[in-house]
Formats: C-alpha cells, sequence, structure tokens
C-alpha cells in the first residue's frame, strides 16, 4: 500500500492521473483558441509593444494549427509520463512533483499574459477555474498524506524550468516533423 492509497479520502489516480487530465482539458482550450488568437491579437500587441523583438512577432504568427496540435501531442506525452510515474510511487516522484508545480505556475503565466495583453490569451480561462484549483487540491493531497516535497524557491523555479523546457521541446519536436513533412 502506497502512502495515497493508506488515506482512504485520497483516490491516488484522481491525484496523479488527474494531472493528465487537467492538463487534457486546458490543452483543449488553447488548441481551440491559439490559432484564431495568433491572427487577431498577434497583430495588436506587436504594435501596442514595439520593443519586443521582432522575431518573437515571427514565431507567434507562424505557429499553425497542425504543428501546434503536434507540440500538444508531444507535450501529452511528457505529462502522461510524469502523471503515470506520480502513479506509480504514490506520489512521491520528483518528476511528478515537479511537473505538478510547472502545470500550476504556468496556469499563473497564463493569467498573468492576459493582464499583461489586457485581454483573452490561449488558456485564460482554463487557468484559474482547472488548473491552479487543480494544482493546489492535488498538492493538498499529497501533503496530508506526507509525501509532498517542501516547496523551495529553488523548486519552483526548477518547476517553472520544467514547464518551458518541456514546452520548447515540445514545438522544436513539432517544428521539426512539419518541416520533414513539407519537404517531402
Amino acid at each position: 500500500m502506497n502512502a495515497l492509497t493508506s488515506h482512504p479520502s485520497i483516490s491516488p489516480s484522481a491525484v496523479t492521473l488527474g494531472l493528465f487530465a487537467a492538463w487534457a482539458v486546458h490543452d483543449l482550450e488553447e488548441m481551440a483558441t491559439v490559432a484564431r488568437w495568433s491572427r487577431t491579437r498577434v497583430p495588436v500587441l506587436r504594435e501596442r509593444h514595439p520593443g519586443v523583438p521582432d522575431r518573437v512577432w515571427r514565431s507567434m504568427e507562424a505557429v499553425d494549427g497542425r504543428e501546434f496540435a503536434t507540440a500538444v501531442a508531444v507535450m501529452g506525452l511528457v505529462v502522461a509520463a510524469a502523471s503515470a510515474d506520480g502513479y506509480r510511487t504514490g506520489g512521491r516522484s520528483a518528476f511528478y512533483q515537479a511537473s505538478l508545480g510547472g502545470f500550476g505556475l504556468h496556469g499563473l503565466v497564463h493569467v498573468a499574459q492576459a493582464a499583461v495583453t489586457r485581454g483573452y490569451t490561449p488558456g485564460v480561462v482554463t487557468s484559474p477555474l482547472l488548473v491552479v484549483p487543480f494544482t493546489l487540491w492535488a498538492r493538498g493531497r499529497l501533503r496530508r498524506a506526507g509525501v509532498l516535497r517542501p516547496a523551495r524557491a529553488r523548486d519552483i523555479a526548477s518547476g517553472l524550468a520544467l514547464a518551458g523546457a518541456a514546452t520548447a521541446f515540445s514545438h522544436a519536436v513539432a517544428r521539426r516533423i512539419h518541416r520533414a513533412a513539407s519537404a517531402r
């Protein structure tokens, strides 16, 4: 029996595999909105923020729906692996806990992006309604089970770094896949 199953009020699958489910719902919002948002909002933001390097705007405009969906699928593999590792270890996995923390922090980044851009950004609806609440709930369950690692500043930084690196990796893989497919 692992730490999560020894507490009858804690469902190990809800806490660990729930990360993947919450991520999937959140990323469905992003997939449904990113293409239109890029077409309509990026030109407005480019004009409003002339100090942002042009390559940033070009890269945001260049992502098409298929490439974005591929990046989401690659990220899904990462999140699924973290969730499965969390389930396998009863929530103790450092990879799972860092991924959970990164997921929650990335939800806060979505909210901050919407505040900075003064409008909707893909993912901002599910961030305060699902991403952040799920992360807080799951961390609370892990804490009560006695398996949550303390959140130190370096853990927060590593959670954000993991989320950022996984996102960059996912988009790089998607770009490569679509370039290779276009070259044929």
